[in-house]
């Protein structure tokens, strides 16, 4: 049983991938979305085909163009799950026309108590659609993380009824007006994987890593320098034995020498003379 919850889409390899079998009317993957055209009185859209289940799951993404109202009275942007009888489903619209967010659960293509609020496309950036077992919810998100509910709903029976035959289409429409398009991505995925480290790997990356080595490179000379201190000290004492005597405080105690048998002119015991002491 495919759960809607694993249908998952970034649009980031440039080819309509066999997930939207049955998508229609121009639409194109560029520029890593998923891009539905707007041609005055043509329907266009990405679409599954009929082998999904929405009971038990959800399915959430985001649209981030949308077409201009233009001329037009009825331009709408589609985010609906299907049931296998034509005209039944839930889902949103976007209204550039009204700037409403439409919420709804059609049947014969329409919803008397659908749920309307005034569009922000800031704040409802992300869609989202979800089935507990008990309710249907309609959710909203500026990032795709923290999410709003909309509206709530009894589950409708065709849900439960219609497991592995729903099907979710991406459409849009427009009566009049300019050619545009609007764009769908990150299908229940906030990855953007390909396209952000295509362009990391060669600029981004690199870069990281050049400060990375400076960075180590700036430690190194500090702890070489400390190394260095101790390399001074050991040269110190190599060269005391032989030079000053009022140096030897520094190693007062030790058995390097004895004052009392250096003053008296006695071999020190610690001492090896060369030739023998007379």
């Amino acid at each position: 049983m495919p759960l809607l919850t694993t249908l998952q889409d970034n649009f980031n390899d440039g080819v309509i991938g066999p997930n939207w079998g049955d998508s229609y009317g121009g639409v194109s993957e560029t520029g890593g979305q998923a891009r539905v055209p707007l041609v005055a009185g043509a329907y266009a859209g990405y679409q599954t085909g009929r082998a999904w289940t929405l009971a038990g799951a959800s399915i959430y993404l985001k649209t981030p163009t949308l077409p201009a109202a233009s001329t037009g009275t009825d331009v709408g942007v589609h985010f609906m799950v299907t049931s296998p009888v034509e005209g039944t489903g839930i889902g949103f619209k976007i209204n550039r026309v009204t700037a409403k967010l439409r919420m709804q659960s059609n049947v014969d293509y329409f919803d008397a108590a659908a749920v309307e609020i005034s569009y922000d496309a800031v704040n409802h950036l992300w869609l989202r659609l979800r089935e507990d077992g008990t309710n249907v919810y309609w959710d909203t998100s500026p990032n795709g993380t923290t999410w709003t509910n909309r509206r709530t709903l009894a589950t409708p029976a065709w849900i439960t009824a219609a497991v592995d035959t729903c099907a979710v289409d991406l459409f849009c429409y427009r009566d009049a007006g300019v050619t545009d398009y609007a764009a769908y991505d990150n299908v229940n995925t906030l990855s953007d994987g390909a396209v952000v480290t295509g362009s990391g790997s060669g600029t981004m990356t690199t870069a990281a890593t050049g400060t990375a080595k400076r960075t180590a490179t700036g430690t190194g000379s500090g702890a070489l320098d400390t190394t260095t201190a101790v390399t001074a000290q050991a040269v110190y004492h190599a060269t005391g034995s032989g030079s000053v005597d009022t140096d030897a405080t520094a190693t007062a105690g030790g058995t390097d020498r004895n004052d009392v048998d250096f003053l008296l002119g006695r071999p020190h015991s610690g001492w090896v003379v060369s030739p023998p002491w007379r």
